[in-house]
């Protein structure tokens, strides 16, 4: 996609060159550019498969704005930073002058005079993050960390690097099952808009139909809905279970834990369903015994734990990118070389 498209939402994130200036959302993106993406966080991997430190951001300041909890993205993050050499802040919202009544707005622009260059944002509002890019800080580099229900990008780009890096083959080839508590998830509507724009042809939502968000229909071509958990899985190559709210235990939507492992918790027996050298992908953090058994997710099928090591990867491409990309739209380098 060109940039004369730069008025509309998901555009703020390119610069005048195509590069990305902010990371906000999956959708509106090109191929070429989830594919630099995967490519640059390839490159952060030495021929032994451990991940390398360079000085990419040395000098730079990137500053962890977290308002809500987070354990894997935050940590992630901060050793993604540090791995590139950047100078990293990490803010305690709860003990900020908002408490005080301070505005957000006033908070980030005290923030970005203290010389911050790059801004990591989860918030509990849809489009925290597109705001502070588009109205508070545009010079300040945004990536987002999640926001409310809307996206979570850089979950969904360390899903589509671990499903490259450990199944050795093109998307356009892979059926891909996404199982669980869809309409909430900013995790489930980022991997659907990546599988699509990356190419894969078969992508498969399993879910009852209370967590399914209104509206399913918009998802497009190559996503199919099912209710029935092992008609949705039978000979897929890749699986990611969502996580199940616990705040929403007990409402209409979900009956009980016990009552949804049931229907959609993965086992040995419906895993046997899907082909034989099936991935298994959760988003962490787990409820061992709702959406997965024990022996699934610390089973020889399962990548869990490589996808927490991939997500460094992918955060650092975002953020040198990211980076990169704002230093060429302020006219402070000529192009993009990572």
């Amino acid at each position: 996609m060109h940039l004369a498209a730069l008025h509309t939402p998901s555009q703020i994130q390119l610069n005048k060159d195509g590069h990305l200036k902010h990371f906000l959302t999956i959708e509106g993106l090109s191929k070429e550019t989830l594919t630099q993406i995967l490519d640059t966080a390839q490159s952060f991997f030495n021929e032994q498969n451990q991940l390398i430190t360079n000085n990419l951001l040395e000098g730079r300041t990137v500053m962890n704005l977290f308002f809500e909890n987070s354990t894997r993205t935050r940590t992630t993050f901060e050793a993604a930073a540090k791995r590139l050499s950047a100078n990293v802040l990490n803010i305690d919202i709860a003990r900020s002058s908002t408490s005080k009544g301070e505005t957000l707005r006033d908070t980030l622009w005290n923030l970005e005079a203290m010389a911050a260059d790059i801004f990591v944002v989860r918030h509990s509002s849809s489009g925290a993050a597109h705001f502070i890019a588009k109205t508070v800080c545009p010079k300040v580099a945004i990536i987002n960390a999640g926001d409310g229900r809307h996206a979570h990008p850089t979950q969904a780009m360390l899903d589509m690097l671990t499903i490259r890096r450990e199944t050795q083959r093109p998307y356009e080839e892979l059926s891909v099952a996404i199982i669980g508590d869809i309409k909430h998830s900013r995790v489930a509507r980022s991997d659907v808009a990546a599988l699509q724009t990356l190419g894969c042809k078969d992508i498969r939502v399993i879910a009852p139909n209370t967590l399914l968000p209104y509206g399913f229909d918009e998802y497009g071509a190559g996503v199919r809905l099912f209710n029935k958990m092992e008609e949705g899985i039978k000979d897929c190559d890749v699986i990611i279970t969502l996580r199940i709210q616990n705040e929403r235990i007990d409402s209409p939507a979900l009956a009980s834990q016990a009552e949804f492992y049931k229907m959609y918790g993965l086992n040995k027996e419906r895993l046997a369903l899907a082909k034989p050298n099936c991935i298994v992908m959760h988003p962490g953090p787990m409820n061992r015994g709702v959406e997965i058994d024990s022996s699934i997710a610390d089973g020889p099928q399962s990548v869990i734990l490589n996808q927490v090591t991939n997500g460094i990867a992918v955060r650092m491409a975002v953020l040198a990118l990211a980076m990169q990309g704002q230093l060429q739209e302020q006219g402070l380098i000529d192009a993009i070389a990572v």
